[in-house]
């Protein structure tokens, strides 16, 4: 097999169609755009999601929510029950997740732990943030929750 040889599969590749040559082609005259009306006219057509006139959806429905996504505060999260797989007595941040892989990406407002899950060993846990729930079960399992 030779470079000049190759072809693409079969039925691959269409012919363009060809409209408004003659009547011999099939796709003269009117050319596949039927007879007078908006669609046949040139620039013709309405614009996207227009309803003919009636009130249409986007404005008959109520606007609801608000996510303000430019200023939202984004934490990489991690559960208690994640935190079981350092040894006791241990001190984890930020840093030791990532090089456990439990978090691969460092985002800007830094850590949050959770408290979903049980935790078995003592540890000395960094973050930025904890809910109740986290601190409640770090303490019980005789560790330390520090806010940075």
């Amino acid at each position: 097999m030779n470079i000049q040889d190759l072809k693409p599969a079969e039925g691959a590749r269409t012919s363009e169609k060809r409209i408004g040559r003659g009547i011999g082609s099939g796709m003269g005259k009117t050319s596949t755009r039927g007879h007078k009306g908006q669609w046949a006219r040139s620039g013709g057509g309405v614009r996207p999601n227009f309803e003919g006139g009636q009130m249409p959806m986007t404005r008959r429905l109520p606007k609801i929510g608000f996510n303000n996504k430019r200023f939202a505060h984004v934490y990489n999260t991690v559960n208690v029950e994640a935190l079981n797989a350092f040894e006791a007595g241990a001190t984890v941040g930020i840093d030791e997740l990532v090089a456990a892989g439990v978090i691969k990406k460092v985002e800007s407002y830094g850590l949050k732990v959770l408290g979903d899950g049980e935790l078995k060993v003592a540890l000395t846990v960094k973050a930025n943030k904890f809910s109740a729930s986290a601190i409640k079960k770090i303490e019980a399992a005789g560790g330390k929750a520090e806010v940075l």
